[in-house]
């Protein structure tokens, strides 16, 4: 048990950020066809199984890594152009190691944490490594010794320098407000209520969430931050010359740090992977009543979900009955969740039982979030145009930077006045 809780937070490291690409993908593509109101991905399947689409995904993931790979001739520093990749790459995914998905669990004597790199100074951390994945870009820009590669790792360097400043200003409002830097305990803090709504970022420091979430969308070169790539006016901007996975590692990339950006938004601002008005030891002391709770909503959510899918899951392949199967595992796995739910619910579980049945419980929590995240992250991109690259200096600079400092001005003053008036 030891050495499962010690790897766990490592596991699902990997699991939101590196196995999450494909789900997200599919994402960009059913949410798109929502939205422009037309079909997604609905072709692509094995002997008739489809997976709602994310086979195509699948698929595309696949074809990258098979890809025959290529070096352009007129490539001089061939080092720095094959290594680019992999720093954005790895400045993505490092991004999400100090990320907390749950409460630390104390069992016996030992506690373990559940962030993968176990520290205090998460928000350094995270800004360090936002910060350092635009060197990735810039030398795939400068090494592929293309106009248009060079013209796209000039605007994500300008357009890193310019927010990157509003982001930081940004944070340092919520520090203030906080009153500490460790992600747990700013988890924590906004489990309290603010009159009678929760002590949630948003809505104690709404300019502040503003601010980060703008510059979170610039920082991960998102739409309607995309100048960097923008296919309209210079190909593919910083990776023109690329193919393959080396590409691929920049697509997957992006997506990575849109996950890290969301997760972080979450642990910021909407109170990570608690409920509102619930602490953890809230959560441990009506364990029982919780879970009565859930699998009320789990019965519910599955015969809602059974019902739309037998309505819209109409398209007829050849091969096994898709809807079917599906309706036949989702009651299987249903049926399963309650009865151990339940059998948890009706015996005494020990308080060890109930910190880790807590902790998964946080785990879930802190998933819904981060997918909300991800739909907001991937419906603006389908609904706003993409910036012209002056807008998007202006607004980093005179508007988004003025604004975060009066923000911590204000909020300098209310923390000062509110500290003075307690004592």
């Amino acid at each position: 048990m030891n050495t499962v809780l010690i790897l766990l937070p490592l596991v699902l490291t990997i699991l939101y950020s590196l196995a999450t690409v494909p789900i997200l993908v599919w994402m960009e593509r059913r949410i798109a066809g929502l939205i422009q109101d037309r079909l997604g991905p609905n072709r692509c399947h094995i002997k008739g199984v489809r997976l709602g689409g994310i086979i195509q995904s699948i698929a595309d993931m696949m074809k990258l890594v098979f890809k025959e790979e290529f070096l352009p001739s007129h490539i001089k520093n061939k080092f720095y152009y094959l290594v680019a990749p992999s720093i954005a790459f790895m400045s993505a995914f490092l991004t999400f190691m100090v990320i907390p998905y749950a409460d630390t669990i104390t069992l016996g004597e030992q506690t373990y944490s559940m962030q993968a790199l176990p520290t205090d100074l998460g928000v350094l951390w995270f800004l360090a490594f936002a910060g350092l994945g635009v060197y990735g870009i810039i030398l795939g820009g400068w090494a592929s010794h293309n106009k248009y590669a060079i013209l796209g790792a000039m605007r994500a360097t300008a357009q890193v320098i310019g927010y990157e400043v509003a982001m930081g200003l940004s944070l340092v409002s919520m520090l203030i407000t906080y009153g500490t830097i460790s992600l747990n305990e700013m988890v924590s803090y906004q489990t309290q209520s603010f009159f009678i709504i929760p002590a949630w970022g948003i809505f104690i420091q709404p300019i502040a969430t503003i601010i980060f979430i703008v510059t979170a969308f610039a920082e991960t070169n998102r739409t309607p931050f995309d100048a960097a790539e923008g296919e309209s006016e210079i190909v593919a901007g910083y990776h023109t010359e690329y193919g393959a996975m080396k590409f691929g590692l920049f697509f997957v990339a992006e997506y990575i740090a849109m996950a890290a950006s969301g997760a972080l938004i979450v642990t910021l601002f909407l109170g990570g992977y608690q409920l509102p008005y619930l602490n953890t030891a809230d959560l441990v002391n009506n364990f029982e009543l919780l879970l009565w709770g859930i699998i009320i909503f789990a019965l519910v959510t599955s015969v809602l979900f059974l019902k739309w899918m037998q309505k819209h899951n109409i398209f007829a392949m050849s091969g096994i009955n898709e809807t079917k199967l599906y309706t036949t595992l989702i009651i299987g796995f249903t049926v399963f969740a309650v009865i151990l739910m339940s059998y948890y619910a009706l015996a005494n579980s020990s308080q060890s039982a109930k910190e880790i049945g807590v902790m998964l419980l946080q785990f879930a929590i802190f998933t819904v979030k981060l997918f909300f995240l991800h739909f907001v992250f991937i419906w603006v991109r389908w609904t706003l145009p993409r910036f012209r690259y002056d807008q998007t200096q202006k607004l980093g600079w005179n508007i988004l930077l003025p604004l975060s400092l009066v923000n911590i001005f204000i909020t300098a003053v209310v923390v000062v006045a509110g500290v003075n008036y307690g004592n």
